[in-house]
């Protein structure tokens, strides 16, 4: 069918299944706002199981599971698209800031919490995980709260002469509308692209309660969702995605090198100027530090992880010209099927099996800190060595770098909000992880990491220092909102903001503003590093403002 057709015909639907919107008059409470409205799974009752349960189960950082945190005046599970409609319009007639989590993967929770004293409510997508494949258009639709589990699972069942991919990120139980929102890099991303780069269309509730897909939102708004960070411009209810096709046989591996110091620094020199221009089916990335899970071993060592769209023999020949420091062999590296590599690098246990891939529950949660950074020019091996060297004074830290060029490098920096393309070598996660939130451990280690990155600072890009939205770091800088949405600080949202906006969007922020002004001028949608509109006042003024 006509893209075209299929987007009028969609647009039909929804109009006579759905009439325009109005904001519901000032009710007793949230509660019969939602019952009236048809929305019956949601809980006002702080402190109960259900209420905890739900709370808790997407929590996936363990920094933001104390009770001394702020909890939300309510939490509601939308179950389709009216119920998600009907929750933000009575969240905004209860004067309620709003919180959509698909996955909790929020590296700084800003998809369950609010600060400043902010009473808000958590929309949950959990319920919304329907994807639906059509396998011979080669696309699917993806309802945001599916997690990346869900769609590869449902991907790879789906009956096609040849196999069907998507390219996102490893962790199944990531969320993938907060994934897709802030871009969404991931094993295939240097054959295909970011998620978002492959999203054909969606369908989103404005902060008035419309319904909009890619014809009503028109092109500026469509851009803006694609990258321009989750929970901002409305909430997403489901992603149209052009899926990739793949060879029946991959191959995969994950080596462990250990050595001295200077010998990690040599092999991160060798890897830095092979992994992003090695042919663009091969992703090449570069684990470093003492507490890496795949050493098995104490000490400092390096993991190397890649995936090759192809055949074993094939990748040993690629590697053995272009990285032979790494010196992989024969039985390192194995082939199999695309699905079982989505297995193979999600962390799961090793005898895990696709059907896992549905399990949405993080099993083993920790407490973590990240942080990230781009590098644009190659890091000389005097300076990889003091980083190896300063690295291994705190066992619990370690780096992800992540290969970028290949597709990557093809595409424009203003072609979607995520700007971080051509002269990008590779991406760094810089993390440290504890188990146990011991007295003084948690201000230690983030002492530690903030120390480390000022000394990365000038080894990576600059003016500004980048970064990667879907590492949310607060440390970059955020808006504080009142209970009535005035912005403590200048009092020039957009300026202030500017801050961190320009180290995620560079020169992307300014368009993002007038996107935000647009759709959401009352800045119902918000969170404290979503994108500020450009109004003379900021004050929330619940339904009557529709």
């Amino acid at each position: 069918m006509d893209c075209a057709i299929a987007s009028l015909l969609l647009r039909l639907l929804l109009f006579f299944l759905f009439p325009e919107p109005s904001i519901p008059a000032a009710l007793p409470d949230l509660a019969s706002c939602l019952r009236l409205s048809g929305v019956h799974n949601f809980s006002v009752a702080k402190n109960t199981p259900f209420y905890d349960r739900i709370l808790c189960f997407s929590i996936q950082n363990r920094r933001f599971s104390t009770p001394r945190l702020p909890r939300p005046a309510a939490i509601i599970l939308p179950h389709d698209l009216p119920s998600l409609r009907a929750s933000v319009l009575c969240c905004r007639a209860a004067s309620l800031t709003i919180r959509l989590r698909s996955g909790g993967h929020s590296y700084e929770g800003l998809s369950y919490l609010a600060s400043g004293g902010t009473p808000f409510a958590l929309l949950d997508l959990m319920s919304l995980h329907r994807v639906e494949v059509d396998a011979a258009a080669g696309t699917a639709w993806l309802q945001s709260g599916a997690t990346l589990g869900q769609l590869y699972h449902a991907v790879s069942t789906a009956d096609s002469p040849t196999p069907l991919a998507f390219s996102a990120g490893s962790c199944p139980t990531v969320g993938s509308g907060g994934h897709i929102a802030g871009g969404g890099f991931g094993l295939l991303s240097r054959k295909y692209g970011l998620a978002a780069d492959n999203v054909l269309d969606a369908v989103l509730v404005s902060p008035d309660g419309r319904f909009l897909d890619r014809a009503a939102m028109g092109e500026d708004l469509f851009w803006a969702i694609r990258g321009g960070g989750g929970g901002t411009w409305g909430a997403v209810y489901a992603w149209k995605l052009q899926l990739q096709s793949v060879p029946n046989r991959v191959s995969a591996f994950t080596l462990n090198r250990a050595g001295s110091n200077r010998h990690l620094a040599g092999l991160i020199d060798a890897w830095q100027k092979a992994a992003p221009v090695l042919p663009d089916e091969f992703y090449l990335s570069c684990f470093v530090g003492g507490s890496l899970p795949e050493s098995g071993r104490a000490g400092m060592s390096t993991t190397f992880k890649g995936l090759f769209l192809g055949p074993s023999r094939k990748a040993r020949s690629i590697l053995a010209d272009r990285f032979p420091e790494l010196g992989l062999r024969e039985w390192e590296i194995r082939e199999m099927s695309w699905i079982e590599s989505v297995v193979y690098f999600s962390g799961l246990k090793n005898d895990s099996s696709v059907d896992d891939l549905l399990d949405r529950e993080l099993h083993e949660k920790t407490f973590f800190k990240g942080k990230s950074d781009y590098v644009r020019a190659h890091i000389g091996l005097p300076d990889l060595i003091r980083m190896v060297t300063l690295l291994s004074t705190e066992p619990k830290a370690y780096l992800i770098m992540d290969p970028y060029g290949g597709a990557m490098a093809r595409r424009h920096a203003n072609d979607l909000p995520f700007p971080h393309r051509a002269g990008n070598l590779y991406a760094i996660q810089h993390l440290i992880q504890w188990s146990e939130d011991e007295d003084g451990g948690r201000e230690g280690y983030l002492r530690w990491l903030h120390e480390w990155y000022e000394f990365m600072g000038p080894l990576v890009s600059n003016g500004p220092r980048a970064a990667y939205v879907n590492y949310l770091d607060l440390d970059l800088g955020y808006t504080s909102w009142t209970t009535t949405t005035t912005m403590e600080g200048s009092g020039d949202p957009v300026e202030d903001s500017r801050v961190w906006g320009e180290r995620y969007y560079l020169g992307n922020y300014d368009r993002l503003v007038q996107v935000k002004t647009n759709i959401d001028p009352h800045n119902v949608f918000r969170n404290e590093q979503s994108i500020p509109p450009l109004t003379s006042s900021h004050r929330f003024s619940g339904h009557d403002d529709a």
